[in-house]
């Protein structure tokens, strides 16, 4: 069967506070039928709290709407993240949001409790402490593009943000994409000059590398290269979203079924990650606000809200162009957005199929 999931629209129909996001927020919100659930409950309200200077993360207001109706509904509320030092510099304080902000894995990174997987690199799933504890979780979810693979929203969320530095490390180490044949290079530096977001480098011990945050696969390192030491071997990125799928679902492991609520907010949609602490203009117009209990379909039918055809030429670095394929993520980062949900999909955590109701 089709996963339901929840849409509000930027789209207003009359100069009203009632017909504006805010008011359509709390509406979907009451719509998501958390009531029962979380009431006398320990709740995590997971969101990316964002860093330095950035801000395109969610609007304290619509995390201030989500808290006050957790606590009507009886909830024992928390918000938590990674990092939560210099909220306060996006808006993000106990004062105004009237609950605690803390560590995930507490101050020192150090509580978690360990999950062993085996997927190459990646062996130690590291749930963080105060995650594991909730008995709900509430994944709150800013969507925007990602430079390794190619999405940010829900998933990621909870894989790189739910767990501890020693897990998201192995996490990227499962990055890739450009094989580097040792012997045959030269060191003659064409891919750097080459490469227009400096993205590679030859390291201490002269080796190369590539940062795969800035890589967009447009192969201008590899086609440069005047003795074929580079070579493009796109799964490696693929990968990366397969261990992500993994991380999450140990972490909703953690949780009884049907404790866990997906929001996306589609809003502010930039071409890379909030870690990185910086805001570009939007990729696309705002779209809205979307709730689900299904991380597989709230995560297809945002991906499926933004089209190529929407794009905001700003929202590009200047001088860049797009690939012709795929989604606008994908002709933007190289890299398919939906493996990660296939991998999700694979693993039972829900559908790609979906039904869209309008909450006005």
């Amino acid at each position: 069967m089709p996963a339901k999931v929840l849409f509000s629209s930027v789209k207003f129909n009359k100069y009203d506070e009632d017909a504006t996001l805010p008011a359509k927020f709390r509406r979907l919100i009451d719509q998501m039928s958390m009531e029962d659930m979380v009431k006398d409950k320990w709740t995590a309200v997971k969101m990316h709290l964002g860093r330095k200077s950035g801000y395109s993360t969610i609007h304290p207001i619509f995390v201030k709407i989500l808290v006050d109706r957790l606590k009507e509904y009886g909830a024992k509320v928390f918000i938590t993240d990674q990092i939560v030092s210099g909220t306060e510099n996006r808006g993000y304080t106990e004062d105004y949001l009237g609950v605690p902000l803390i560590p995930a894995c507490g101050m020192m990174d150090k509580y978690f409790y360990e999950k062993k997987v085996d997927f190459k690199t990646l062996k130690n799933i590291d749930v963080a402490g105060h995650i594991a504890d909730a008995e709900v979780m509430i994944d709150l979810s800013h969507v925007k593009g990602h430079g390794v693979c190619g999405y940010g929203g829900a998933c990621k969320n909870i894989a790189m943000g739910c767990v501890t530095n020693r897990t998201r490390q192995q996490i990227h180490q499962l990055e890739g994409g450009i094989t580097w044949d040792e012997d045959a290079c030269t060191r003659c530096e064409a891919c750097l000059r080459n490469c227009n977001y400096h993205a590679n480098k030859f390291n201490d011990e002269n080796k190369y590398q590539v940062f795969y945050h800035h890589c967009t696969f447009c192969q201008h390192c590899v086609k440069v290269c005047p003795t074929g030491s580079l070579v493009l071997n796109n799964q490696q990125y693929k990968d990366f979203q397969t261990g992500m799928a993994i991380c999450t679902e140990e972490v909703l492991k953690t949780f009884q079924p049907g404790h866990v609520f997906y929001i996306n907010f589609l809003m502010n949609i930039t071409a890379v990650c909030d870690c990185w602490g910086f805001t570009t203009p939007s990729l696309v117009p705002d779209i809205g606000i979307m709730g689900a209990r299904d991380i597989v379909a709230i995560e297809k039918a945002s991906l499926d809200a933004i089209k190529n055809e929407d794009l905001l030429p700003a929202g590009v670095p200047q001088g860049m162009t797009l690939g012709k394929e795929g989604h606008l993520f994908e002709r933007l980062h190289g890299k398919n957005p939906f493996v990660q949900l296939e991998e999700l999909e694979k693993r039972g955590l829900g559908t790609q199929e979906y039904v869209i109701e309008e909450v006005n």
